[in-house]
């Protein structure tokens, strides 16, 4: 909080000399303020729910997509005609790119607009984003739309086309390490890296207190949009709930509580329901334009791409690629780990979290500060790590806290 004091009167000064081709200086490398800039100029989403048995089980994907859609575009008084691209990142909807054209329908987005759907796995919603940043790069258009959705009460999870594989793939091994149940990559990540049952039950109590935090204090409210839906109960009855808040976040676990749930996916193995991600249902939406086009329309801005990187890991090792990737990523922007503030990093199984925090050094305080509840690793990761760095030292803020920040520090 300190630090961002700093940072807000840094910006305060700078606007009362009228500087606006460059970034805070502070401590960090001072970035320049480009036309052709990459930028977020809204970003909201929908509550979280829990798959099967929550708030959305009864509501289909593209509806929940349209209401982020809808959402960003009336934030800032966008015409749906205006956009020039959609991409949406999905993993377990088979029909993901058909379920995205149904959600554009839905919002009143013109079938001019194109759409896409992309799977990149866990990252599948960084990947829209930078589908859609990277056509305004190349000046196919100056406004575009990403987004993510998973509705793993429809879905599941791994989604459908298993029944009729390649014999070849049992003869290969890393082909044949892709069939491995993410349960148990997580217990060989725990295995090979030495993160214990403690560790990882520590990580998952931690990140629930912290999310549980954050939402008593509101610290959610500016990026949910409040969701009108159906649900029917045990008994068949259909009620109309307004939905406000994320599900699956337990604030008042304990490690006395989570010792005592039995391993889920190995006998002897680590890694529990209780400090693995729940299944849950949502989506998210990020309307993304060039400065130029911004400044022009005199929209918003919550933050700049500085760097993106892409690394691939071995097949059993779920969940170690930010490991490999935030380095690559800080290199490309002349940033090292400790010149960045927050680390937001997907928390699918504790053991992966916790190596990966591990492994780069980074101290526990800046990572994942308003928790992930240790809950989903696909909508999470749709949502809201659609970027990796926004602007100088808030590098690795992604949009829900840029949402929260940007706005009250009044950054350009």
């Amino acid at each position: 909080m300190e630090r961002l004091n700093v940072i807000a009167s840094h910006l305060s000064m700078s606007e009362k000399r009228g500087m606006a081709t460059s970034e805070v200086a502070g401590s960090v490398k001072l970035f320049s303020f480009n036309p052709d800039d990459i930028v977020v100029v809204a970003a909201l989403r929908t509550p979280i729910g829990k798959s099967r048995r929550g708030v959305f089980k009864d509501t289909h994907g593209d509806d929940l997509l349209s209401q982020a859609f809808n959402g960003v575009l009336k934030s800032v008084n966008i015409r749906p005609d205006e956009i020039g691209d959609i991409c949406v990142g999905n993993v377990n909807d088979a029909r993901a790119s058909v379920t995205a054209r149904f959600a554009q329908f839905f919002s009143g987005i013109p079938h001019t607009v194109p759409v896409s759907a992309v799977n990149r796995q866990c990252g599948s919603g960084l990947q829209a984003f930078m589908n859609i940043a990277g056509g305004i790069k190349n000046k196919a258009y100056p406004l575009g739309l990403a987004g993510g959705f998973e509705m793993m009460s429809k879905s599941g999870m791994g989604g459908k086309g298993f029944d009729d594989m390649n014999p070849r793939i049992m003869d290969v091994k890393e082909a044949k390490d892709s069939l491995i149940p993410m349960g148990l990559t997580s217990e060989i990540v725990a295995e090979r890296y030495g993160v214990s049952r403690e560790v990882q039950d520590r990580f998952s109590m931690d990140s629930h207190k912290k999310a549980a935090a954050a939402t008593k204090n509101g610290h959610f409210k500016a990026e949910i949009i409040p969701v009108t839906v159906e649900v029917e109960d045990m008994e068949g009855n259909r009620r109309t709930i307004t939905v406000t808040e994320d599900e699956g976040i337990r604030g008042n676990t304990t490690m006395e509580v989570l010792a005592k749930l039995k391993p889920a996916f190995k006998q002897g193995g680590t890694t529990t329901a209780g400090n693995s991600s729940q299944t849950s249902d949502g989506a998210a939406a990020v309307l993304v334009a060039s400065r130029e086009e911004a400044k022009r329309r005199g929209l918003p801005i919550l933050g700049t791409l500085r760097a993106f990187a892409v690394v691939g890991v071995a097949p059993d090792e779920m969940g170690v690629g930010p490991a490999a990737a935030i380095p690559q990523a800080l290199k490309m922007a002349g940033l090292t780990i400790d010149d960045i503030d927050v680390y937001e990093i997907n928390e699918a199984f504790a053991s992966q979290a916790a190596y990966c925090v591990r492994k780069l050094g980074i101290p526990s305080e800046k990572v994942n500060p308003k928790g992930r509840w240790v809950w989903y690793p696909c909508v999470w990761e749709q949502e809201w790590e659609l970027l990796p760095s926004s602007n100088i030292i808030l590098e690795t803020y992604v949009l829900r806290d840029l949402i929260n920040v940007y706005k009250h520090l009044n950054f350009e």
